[in-house]
């Protein structure tokens, strides 16, 4: 009889202990996603804040460019009308 009685003693501690893995395993998964999804975030904000620094670089490197093109045409043309002022005197 208490043969039978440690049988069913260790097959509810089997039970017991499978239950408990099993609930561990899910708030393991449930960590692990949330980091996941910390991490997926992360990762985002760094992408968007660096494609935002090349933005406002190249915003920055266009908007130059475009100075020294207009301050180059403009000394030409000034120049250029000097020159035809001189040679009409």
């Amino acid at each position: 009889m208490l043969g039978g009685l440690g049988k069913l003693a260790a097959e509810g501690m089997a039970h017991r202990t499978e239950k408990a893995t099993e609930e561990v395993v899910h708030v393991v998964e449930g960590v692990v996603k949330e980091v996941v999804e910390h991490a997926k975030e992360a990762g985002e904000k760094a992408i968007g804040d660096a494609l935002k620094k090349a933005q406002e670089a190249g915003g920055k490197v266009a908007k130059e460019a475009s100075e020294t093109v207009t301050n180059t045409v403009s000394n030409v043309v000034t120049h250029a009308v000097e020159g035809l002022g001189k040679m009409g005197q």
